[in-house]
């Protein structure tokens, strides 16, 4: 498994390192954002750990970038910070993950394996049916492309995921703590809000633009898919 950890703390940057490759994976280290985009466009990862305040280019902006040339590589973002907006938009960027500094080695692991775990399983299931139809809504499996009354609507890997999820079985109710499962794994913590705030961007690119909701909450029983 090869991974490339951008830090610009030499200490964590050294630390992290030492973890993976006691894991056993070859891990690739950039410490700021310029030199970290180079290396992401000529090699292949598995996993990316990006810190969010680097040198050159920021976290935030690297993420966006990478993810329009790679839409699958798992990223999971570091920062120093708590707070729920840094965490919105490192999502919104394409973010897979959150570790808020400090973070015990250990968890960062389980997130990494089960991330590219995880990745490798979408990455390689066989579909029977390339496009997957709700209601107005088309999902080319096999392109990874989503539409909504013909129109594409561009969509993150986990949001791509989430959708496709609720779109298997359009009107059934597919609880937080299942989605969590399907796509991040159990070793996830069900305590996050990450679901929701999931839920929120999807809602505002397949709901919003069209003046008519289809992802509806069931609250206390999860989400599900309805275009009556």
């Amino acid at each position: 498994m090869n991974v490339l950890v951008i830090e610009d703390d030499a200490t964590l940057s050294k630390n992290i390192s030492a973890a993976l490759k006691a894991e056993g994976m070859n891990v690739e280290v950039a410490f700021d954002g310029k030199l970290a985009e180079r290396m992401m466009l000529k090699q292949k990862f598995d996993c990316v750990v990006m810190d969010i305040n680097l040198p050159g280019k920021n976290g935030f902006d690297l993420c966006r970038e990478y993810r329009k040339v790679d839409s699958s590589t798992p990223v999971i973002m570091l920062t120093a910070f708590g707070e729920l907006e840094d965490k919105v938009i490192g999502f919104d960027c394409g973010a897979d993950d959150y570790l808020t500094k400090p973070f015990y080695m250990r968890e960062l692991m389980v997130r990494v394996n089960t991330l590219v775990k995880r990745s490798r399983k979408f990455g390689s299931r066989e579909v029977e049916n390339d496009v997957i139809t709700a209601g107005d809504l088309s999902i080319n499996d096999a392109q990874k492309r989503v539409y909504r009354k013909g129109e594409e609507i561009r969509l993150t890997p986990r949001e791509y995921q989430i959708l496709r999820k609720l779109a298997e079985k359009p009107g059934e109710i597919v609880s937080k703590n299942e989605l969590i499962a399907e796509i991040w794994g159990r070793s996830f913590d069900t305590n996050t809000n990450t679901i929701e705030v999931y839920i929120n961007f999807l809602r505002n690119k397949i709901d919003k633009p069209f003046g008519t909701s289809c992802l509806k909450t069931r609250v206390g029983y999860g989400y599900f898919l309805d275009f009556s």
